[in-house]
């Protein structure tokens, strides 16, 4: 009766340690927590946009290079970066028809650094650099020509207007540039207002079209060309070589991309 009995308590005694094995395997073990969803993101512009300046590239001809902002912000684990279009020359008319090719409906955040080439600005520091020579104050007319009459504030206008009409969605980033010259360089009251110049207009679009204009001129305060650590490159041995007057990796770094993360520029809706 005794051994019958005890039989029978055995199933319930084992049906009861799979269960408690079941309910301490639940706790012991959560589910792995799902992967955040990445938003697809476009970056468009000039050679900044590109990373020109901060070797090795990637892409010679346009010199797109690992350490360009763009390439630094895909490692943040909300942001994929589905296109980099930037490329050295670009003004806005190319970067409108960028736009229109690689921004699509489910693009949600692009970034735009372009409108120093639409000034010529290369113009001025061939002409002015090293000793200002013939052609020096037309160059430097010229710009001041374009950054007053509206037609660099038109043509960026006409950047955001092409990414919009790919998707009503995107949050457009505009970013600025960088001063080039230390405050104690010989040039640096020639060059310098120029990029504030260019940079008030570039922050009056954003402000008129909804987008968010990124300023970078305090992180490379203390780095422009003739200070104790540079994050612009220059050599001496030509002004036209490539790398000049573009950030280096420290500068595309510690510039532009903590200036974009600490601005908000790579949140998306």
């Amino acid at each position: 009766m005794g051994t019958t009995a005890l039989r029978r308590r055995r199933p319930a005694f084992a049906a009861g340690l799979a269960a408690l094995a079941v309910a301490l395997g639940s706790t012991a073990a959560p589910a792995a927590a799902a992967p955040p969803v990445q938003a697809d993101y476009v970056a468009l512009g000039d050679s900044f946009a590109a990373g020109q300046g901060a070797f090795p590239y990637t892409d010679a001809s346009c010199f797109v290079s690992r350490r360009g902002y763009p390439a630094i912000a895909n490692n943040l684990p909300g942001i994929r970066l589905a296109t980099n279009a930037g490329c050295s020359g670009q003004v806005t008319t190319d970067v409108i028809a960028d736009a229109l090719a690689t921004v699509g409906s489910s693009t949600k955040l692009v970034t735009v650094t372009v409108g120093g080439n639409d000034l010529n600005t290369t113009a001025v520091l061939q002409a002015c650099l090293p000793v200002p020579a013939a052609g020096c104050q037309d160059a430097l007319a010229a710009v001041q020509t374009k950054l007053t009459d509206g037609s660099l504030a038109l043509s960026l206008t006409g950047v955001v207007a092409a990414i919009r009409q790919k998707s009503q969605t995107a949050n457009i980033v505009l970013t600025g540039y960088p001063r080039l010259f230390a405050p104690s360089h010989p040039f640096a009251a020639v060059a310098n207002p120029l990029a504030d110049g260019l940079n008030g207009v570039i922050a009056g679009v954003a402000a008129g079209t909804g987008s968010r204009f990124i300023d970078v001129s305090d992180a490379f305060a203390a780095h422009g060309i003739g200070s104790d650590e540079p994050w612009i490159n220059f050599s001496t041995d030509g002004v036209l070589d490539p790398a000049n007057f573009h950030p280096n990796g420290l500068g595309y770094r510690h510039g532009y991309y903590a200036s974009m993360l600490r601005q908000g520029a790579f949140e998306v809706n």
